[in-house]
């Protein structure tokens, strides 16, 4: 599924990203061996989501097994990039099929759902393959959970891990490609995954491991609502004319482990037209950066704007036939809520796009260049009003 974009982003230096929304502990001391990084990413009554990234500070294994246990009663529920097991308190992790080797210093991750009683504290001691991981980490302070409300179950089930470029998966309103637009010449694969869903809330994920040019993006996994080079999904409720001032609102919870160079992104497109063919290329691009790892936008930095209360620096460019305008968080985040009338009436008073464009889709996924890791949506929804 090739994405029809150029190159937007350079990037400059190569940093390590780990990030975990809540409810962090880490296996720590100092000894060569592993480190477990677990943290809680959302927590309702009775239920929470979790990741867990394994760091192997030893000799390269070929498949690993991760065990710890619950002091609790938590019980794990579901799982994805992993087959999890339990017996009493003990859980038992193992890899799957395509994140068996970890090579040293490399990481792998996986997460699950679960559920609890009472209170929910974190494991503290794991081990792999039989192996007390004592590595030191880095959790800083270790805030409360984020209450939220439980992740929607019922209407679409779980699907792959799928792990071919031409892969996709309709789920709902959107739908998910295995988008390797930038990869030819590139080392590397990617999956991409669902964990379920429910109306307009969807639940999914990405995992990718990419080398070679590090100014260029490899893919854009990303869920789709509306227009992509044509249609492919019913009752998206697009397009909608800018003029009209509709709301378009958003959510989305994420997690991000690993390392290299990427950003994690809403993408926009407009067209002169309602209905636009796949032969129709856009004339303008909006794009909304909520976490990046020294990756900058097209174009030229313009300033700064306060769009839902939060400071954004605001670029413009232009990249072969359309326009592209950037609102990039001067702070990463991965939970957002947002109206994305917001940033089109900000462009448009900017006299940098006319109101009688149309928005004809919304897109949502990580832009990578170069590195391994994982991200993984425990909740994504758009809404139009």
């Amino acid at each position: 599924m090739k994405r029809h974009r150029l190159t937007l982003l350079a990037v400059t230096v190569t940093v390590a990203v780990v990030t975990a929304t809540v409810g962090v502990a880490v296996a720590q001391a100092a000894a060569v061996g592993c480190a477990v990084r677990y943290a809680v990413s959302a927590q309702w009554q009775g239920g929470f989501n979790a990741d867990v990234t394994i760091t192997n500070l030893g000799d390269p294994v070929s498949s690993w097994r991760l065990v710890w246990s619950y002091g609790a009663g938590q019980r794990v529920t579901q799982a994805w990039n992993a087959t999890v097991t339990q017996s009493g308190s003990q859980v038992t992790a193992t890899n799957v099929s395509y994140n068996g080797a970890i090579g040293t210093n490399g990481a792998a991750g996986f997460g699950f759902s679960g559920s609890w009683s009472g209170s929910n504290p974190a494991p503290t001691t794991f081990t792999l393959n039989g192996v007390t991981c004592t590595g030191s980490g880095n959790p800083g302070p270790t805030p409360s959970p984020t209450v939220t409300t439980p992740p929607p179950v019922g209407d679409y089930a779980p699907v792959g891990p799928l792990c071919r470029s031409s892969d996709l998966i309709d789920i709902g309103k959107y739908w998910i490609p295995n988008n390797q637009w930038g990869a030819t010449g590139a080392t590397g694969s990617q999956c991409i995954w669902t964990n379920g869903g429910s109306g307009d809330r969807i639940r999914w994920g990405t995992d990718y491991t990419w080398s070679g040019d590090a100014g260029s993006v490899k893919s854009y996994a990303a869920a789709i609502l509306g227009w992509h080079w044509g249609w492919r999904r019913p009752n998206t409720g697009l397009p909608v004319q800018v003029s009209a001032n509709r709301n378009v609102n958003t959510s989305w919870q994420f997690t991000v482990t690993g390392s290299g160079n990427m950003n994690v992104a809403y993408d926009m497109w407009f067209h002169p037209m309602a209905n636009p063919g796949a032969g129709d290329q856009p004339t303008d691009e909006l794009m909304i950066w909520l976490y990046r790892a020294n990756a900058y936008p097209a174009g030229t930095r313009q300033g700064t704007v306060t769009i839902a209360g939060t400071t954004w620096e605001v670029w413009r460019g232009y990249v072969g036939t359309w326009n592209v305008y950037s609102y990039v968080r001067t702070s990463n985040t991965t939970n957002a809520s947002l109206n994305i009338r917001d940033f089109t009436n900000d462009v448009v008073s900017r006299g940098w796009m006319s109101s009688s464009k149309y928005l004809t889709s919304v897109q949502a996924g990580p832009e990578i260049f170069t590195g391994g890791g994982q991200v993984q949506t425990g909740s994504y929804s758009v809404t139009i009003g």
